[in-house]
């Protein structure tokens, strides 16, 4: 994707999933919850007057099941990325910005957080917040983010 062409970037968290403290076993594998399912289903609605052309991916179960029904709902695969797992931190996300085209992105809190820290630093204006299945809108122009708006979670 040429750098000076417009694209927007959804930045998806997660939606609910079981609590952490609960979970046995490898966190990666938790899943989420029949409300984080609805949220996931309800996603579809919600961003559909979005531009999608690809469904990238946190490889964490609880992530690829929130953007499952929004990759069925546009015919497009979801692309599975440690630059989006929790713990990867604000740099592995910014080199994914100049390429990624008109792109659903689901990741967890952590990387949320700092993006809006980020965006912030940065002078974009940020209102909301991170809750579970939220959204962020983020407008890019060679490769830079020009605008970010909240989107709260569905159902």
């Amino acid at each position: 994707m040429s750098g000076d062409v417009r694209h927007r970037i959804l930045l998806i968290r997660h939606a609910k999933a079981g609590v952490r403290e609960d979970w046995v076993g490898d966190d990666r594998l938790r899943p989420l919850t029949k409300s984080g399912l609805r949220q996931a289903e309800a996603l579809v609605q919600q961003l559909a007057e979005e531009p999608i052309d690809r469904v990238l991916s946190s490889p964490y179960v609880r992530c690829v099941q929130t953007v499952e029904p929004l990759a069925r709902a546009r015919g497009l695969r979801i692309e599975e990325t440690e630059a989006l797992a929790e713990g990867a931190g604000i740099h592995p996300f910014l080199r994914l910005i100049p390429g990624a085209g008109n792109a659903a992105m689901c990741t967890h809190g952590d990387v949320m957080h700092d993006v809006i820290d980020w965006l912030d630093q940065r002078g974009v204006h940020v209102d909301g917040g991170i809750a579970k299945g939220s959204t962020w809108v983020l407008d890019v122009l060679a490769g830079e983010v020009l605008s970010a708006r909240y989107l709260p979670p569905p159902a």
